[in-house]
This record gives structure tokens, sequence and C-alpha cells, in this order.
């Protein structure tokens, strides 16, 4: 994924405020990591239901399954 960044950048942050006693802070960005993932995984599907539709598909499409081959 091309924006894990944000969450290691979210992750060291965590790390900091761990280690300069703000505790607070680090709960926070506890919720923040989580915000994050889910917003960034929503996007990644979003990218991937918008690739099927451009191609016509509804789902991943693996060929023609009746004559045991795949095309």
């Amino acid at each position: 994924m091309g924006q894990k960044w944000i969450i290691d950048v979210i992750a060291d942050l965590r790390t900091f405020a761990d280690q300069n006693g703000l505790p607070l802070l680090a709960n926070q960005l506890d919720v923040t990591s989580t915000v994050a993932q889910e917003e960034l995984a929503a996007i990644s599907e979003e990218a991937l239901k918008s690739t099927r539709v451009e191609k016509g598909q509804s789902k991943p499409s693996f060929g023609d399954t009746r004559s045991g081959h795949r095309t």
C-alpha cells in the first residue's frame, strides 16, 4: 500500500508519547492509528471495486472453468 507510511509515522509518534510520559496522547494515537487503517482499507477496497467495474466484472474472473481450462 502506497499510503502505509502514515501508519508508520503514527506508530513512531505513539512510541515517542510512551517514552515521554504522555499516556493521553499515546491513547489518542492508538485511536488515530485505527481510524487511519480503516480509512486506508476502505480506499483500497473502493479502488479494487472501481477497477472491476472498469473491466466489467462484479468479482474476480478466473476464466472459463466449465471446460477445466482457464482463459
